[in-house]
């Protein structure tokens, strides 16, 4: 059983900086692929980034060089550092551990990015 609890969301205004940040518990492999995604209001869910316990990233385009993952594998912690936010980030986002493509979901966090 894998539980996965997002925190840190709230609203910020356009340029601004937030930190989210996910506690996972349960039975935690190293071979897990954990991620954050987004979804917006009439939008698809989408991958924002992801990060093997190598340290492998992947981040969609549209967060390249403003938005940074990592992983915490002593504390099973995954923060997402989002900067220079813009209103179209704004969405719920999610905490997602992928094993072997069976995805475990949190509930989500609401950023909302407006002035």
């Amino acid at each position: 059983q894998v539980q996965l609890v997002e925190s840190g969301g709230g609203q910020v205004q356009p340029g601004g900086s937030l930190r989210l940040s996910c506690a996972a518990s349960g039975t935690i492999f190293s071979s897990d692929v954990m991620a954050w995604y987004r979804q917006a209001p009439g939008n698809q869910r989408e991958l924002v980034a992801s990060i093997t316990s190598g340290g492998t990233t992947y981040y969609v385009d549209s967060v390249k060089g403003r938005f940074t993952i990592a992983r915490d594998m002593a504390q099973n912690m995954l923060p997402l550092q989002m900067s220079s936010l813009k209103p179209e980030d704004s969405a719920v986002y999610y905490c997602a551990l992928n094993r072997a493509g069976i995805l475990y979901w949190g509930k989500g966090t609401l950023v909302v990015v407006s002035s």
